[in-house]
């Protein structure tokens, strides 16, 4: 099993990589915007996507797309076969995609709206942390993308404000400044406990003996 960044040379998946988050949505009954063989070959020719393949059989997908003139990129179609799931490969493909988005738009926040409990999962061990629609894009080509979604008309009635799916945010600058504190600490942890002794008991003694001159 090998998962790689797409090219143009994987253009010929696309109608299965279609077909395939078609029947998913069908089988679990949830809504899920469709996807056109065309818009799939795009990402994989501008290198936003990542494919799973177990020699040359399709075994997941995902692909990144970007919004806000590149200050939010989400990560859209994450898919794997029914002969594949199960076996953590959803996981590794979502893991390969943040990383790709990462490094290729490195100061973008990185979103999704989901309803599944196991990606909601999967994107909150990334960093992602549920967020309000408000939050996101409010790029109009975005929300235009579940307009083939069956629960598109709740969208509309709450003024996009909420729907069934959960919105997840992935905010690099709040990210690294948890990372620095974090790493502040582990750093303190680290200090011999000894040592920070010795050196609060020198400066106190220091301390005390400018005091007692003080007073003679």
């Amino acid at each position: 099993m090998e998962i790689i960044i797409a090219n143009k040379s994987h253009a010929g998946y696309a109608q299965y990589i279609c077909d395939t988050i078609a029947e998913s949505a069908k089988v679990r009954g949830t809504g899920i915007a469709k996807r056109t063989p065309e818009y799939v070959i795009t990402k994989m020719e501008n290198g936003n996507a990542v494919i799973a393949l177990d020699g040359e059989k399709f075994a997941g997908f995902c692909y990144i797309e970007a919004w806000g003139h590149g200050k939010f990129v989400a990560n859209s179609g994450l898919i794997v076969h029914p002969d594949f799931r199960g076996s953590g490969l959803a996981r590794q493909i979502k893991e390969a995609i943040f990383k790709h988005s990462r490094e290729k738009y490195p100061d973008a926040k990185v979103f999704g709206i989901t309803t599944g409990p196991a990606v909601m999962k999967i994107n909150s061990d990334l960093g992602y942390r549920p967020v309000t629609f408000s939050d996101l894009t409010d790029d109009p080509n975005f929300w235009k993308g579940c307009q083939t979604c069956r629960n598109y008309d709740i969208l509309q009635r709450t003024e996009q404000k909420m729907c069934l799916c959960t919105g997840m945010l992935y905010d690099p600058a709040k990210e690294e400044k948890k990372k620095a504190a974090g790493a502040v600490k582990e750093e303190e942890k680290k200090m011999n406990p000894k040592a920070f002794t010795r050196l609060k008991s020198i400066k106190e003694h220091l301390f005390l003996k400018k005091d007692k001159k003080k007073d003679e």
